[in-house]
């Protein structure tokens, strides 16, 4: 099973503590051990935009302010690699066909941001694309896809789950009122539309629910489940339960 983890920065490292960076390190080392090849996209978080703000204030123009968010997802990455050692390639892939190289050969591919003007959201959908993954997974900071925001609308409602044409209509919604952000952006929605690729939107701040919706498919989050297909999380994670439980031979 091919997965692509799209781990947040204010997830990975809210405050650079290492212990967040080594929780989800020994989650990606849990799939690896049952036999799953990872790649993994972070982002930049909170530390990113300390930077740009920064940069905005001193004149940068907005390619310039990309690049330096790219530079930061690429130090949150390092972050990553250094936790999972020799599991990992050892240095962030800069594109998708390094990415794609580590993980067929068993490394854990670990990428930041690749150009100005596409968000770590983009690029781990792009990535389960290009390496025709079986799931893509989005550990963020809240738990699913919302009808609206819910820092900013007490009433937003979760889905359990939907299709990919749903997801790029209610983040399009989201994204056209000023202030509201969305657990992915719109260009990460319709590459997953394209691809048909199955994704799920979870709380990550626990690496363990990453665990759970890969392998065993249990998560409290949002399946995007691509048109045509079992609304059933069970045509992979019914052969790779057993041996991830320690049961099988």
């Amino acid at each position: 099973m091919r997965v692509v983890v799209s781990i947040g920065g204010s997830v990975l490292a809210p405050d650079l503590a290492h212990e967040r960076v080594e929780e989800h390190a020994a989650a990606i080392e849990r799939l690896t051990d049952a036999g799953c090849e990872i790649g993994a996209v972070v982002g930049g978080g909170g530390v990113a935009r300390e930077y740009i703000t920064t940069a905005r204030e001193l004149g940068a123009n907005e390619i310039e302010l990309d690049d330096i968010g790219i530079d930061v997802t690429r130090l949150n990455a390092r972050l990553l690699i250094a936790a999972l050692g020799g599991e990992a390639a050892p240095s962030p892939a800069e594109n998708y066909e390094k990415a794609g190289e580590a993980m067929r050969r068993g490394d854990v591919s670990v990428m930041g941001g690749v150009v100005a003007g596409q968000t770590t959201d983009a690029v781990s959908a792009a990535l389960a694309e290009y390496t025709d993954a079986d799931l893509l997974l989005y550990a963020t900071s809240v738990p699913g896809v919302f009808s609206a925001d819910p820092n900013e609308d007490a009433g937003a409602e979760r889905f359990d789950q939907m299709n990919a044409g749903e997801l790029v209509d209610i983040i399009a919604d989201i994204e056209m009122n000023a202030g509201s952000s969305a657990p992915v952006d719109l260009l990460a929605a319709k590459l997953i539309e394209r691809s048909g690729v199955r994704t799920i939107v979870l709380d990550g701040t626990d690496p363990s629910r990453i665990v759970d919706a890969v392998l065993y498919g249990e998560h409290d989050g949002t399946d995007i489940i691509p048109e045509g297909t079992t609304d059933q999380m069970t045509y992979w994670v019914d052969n790779e339960a057993p041996d991830a439980l320690g049961d099988g031979e």
